[in-house]
């Protein structure tokens, strides 16, 4: 198995660099694959900063990747809520952090818009500080 950084999956996912997606199209086709779930937390990110793409594009882009049968997702349980919360308004970011900690009896934060957000998906353990 080969863990690969945020910039393999860029490459891939939007075929940007032509030759470095090519390389990367051949790792995925020829390897088991992990990713850290740090590692789609900045691909989402970069996708979306840095290449503007729309959350639901992302999203979809991610979900098709992660159901490859040679693909494997740290915390994929996690990763996935946190996609769901995002198609639901909730930064993908926050999503992760929530999602991650769920084993804590609550999330504090100064985060005024996640706890706005907490709210409307049901997460009723974050609490402002």
């Amino acid at each position: 198995m080969i863990a690969v950084d945020t910039n393999v999956l860029v490459r891939l996912l939007t075929g940007d660099e032509p030759e470095q997606a090519r390389r990367s199209g051949e790792l995925f086709a020829r390897n088991r694959v992990f990713i850290p779930k740090t590692v789609v937390l900045e691909t989402e990110w970069v996708l979306r900063y840095a290449y503007g793409f729309e959350p639901e594009a992302i999203v979809t882009g991610l979900r098709n990747l992660f159901g490859l049968a040679n693909v494997n997702v740290e915390d994929l349980p996690a990763v996935k809520q946190a996609l769901d919360w995002h198609t639901q308004g909730v930064d993908f970011a926050d999503g992760l952090h929530l999602t991650s900690s769920a084993s804590a009896r609550q999330f504090a934060t100064f985060d005024r818009a996640l706890v706005k957000a907490a709210k409307r998906i049901g997460a009723s353990r974050v609490v402002a500080v």
